[in-house]
């Protein structure tokens, strides 16, 4: 029998994992509904909780989606529809099937046949994330009391460090940015893409700043990535 990446096992699967995650939401909600309730916090002023939370969760549902559609050709849709519901980290999730494909010499522009690719690929995507589910538990504790003693000598100084810390995190993907610079002017579209998301978080942040859109705080970052993406489907075409 053929290996299918858009099984009706995998499908089954999925759907099992999503409807988990969904429970998880709703038995949360409800516990925090009914704790504020115990605590006294008016009727209407829950409701406006839950309604801001649920618009928050759009801009970044589509930055999801698009994941999942990305991945998808050559995953399939059960396994980023799992990876991407569950962890919701296209900046991890793509890197990692990305460099296990590479390594392994198997083109992304098609759908996986071989069961033990696919079976590589999910392998290095779960347990490549696993440190961050077996570590926070263990070190944040400590983490964060240093911070906050940084913080509390010289609140700058907190500043800067936390700014650095993203940053670091973030210069740990210009690898992949950079690494086709020499195939010609396709090889700069990612380099295109991030200089357009940079431009529209800078235009979110003085909007922020200049016109006092203060709610524009939440989802500056998750329109810059979908503004990027975006411009990423527009421009690939037409340069690569």
């Amino acid at each position: 029998m053929n290996f299918n990446v858009n099984s009706t096992f995998l499908y089954i699967l999925a759907v099992c994992v999503i409807l988990f995650v969904l429970a998880q939401s709703t038995f949360f909600l409800v516990r925090a509904y009914r704790r504020g309730k115990e605590l006294g916090i008016e009727t209407a002023k829950l409701k406006k909780t839950v309604i801001s939370t649920t618009v928050f969760t759009i801009a970044p549902a589509i930055s999801i989606l698009i994941g999942i559609v990305t991945l998808s050709k050559f995953l399939g849709i059960p396994l980023p529809w799992i990876r991407m519901s569950v962890i919701g980290a296209l900046t991890y999730e793509l890197p990692a099937a990305t460099s296990t494909a590479n390594a392994l010499g198997i083109s992304l522009s098609e759908t996986i046949t071989d069961p033990k690719t696919y079976s590589a690929i999910a392998w290095v995507m779960t347990l490549g994330i696993m440190p961050s589910i077996i570590l926070p538990p263990i070190l944040m504790k400590k983490i964060q009391g240093g911070m906050l003693k940084i913080k509390n000598k010289d609140s700058k100084w907190g500043d800067i460090f936390m700014t650095s810390m993203f940053l670091g995190m973030i210069s740990a993907f210009l690898g992949m940015v950079f690494a086709d610079v020499r195939n010609g002017l396709a090889g700069w579209i990612p380099i295109f893409v991030l200089l357009v998301s940079a431009a529209i978080m800078a235009i979110c942040g003085v909007l922020i700043k200049k016109c006092n859109m203060k709610w524009l705080e939440t989802y500056a970052m998750a329109i810059s990535m979908v503004g990027a993406m975006i411009f990423a489907v527009i421009i690939t075409p037409l340069i690569g």
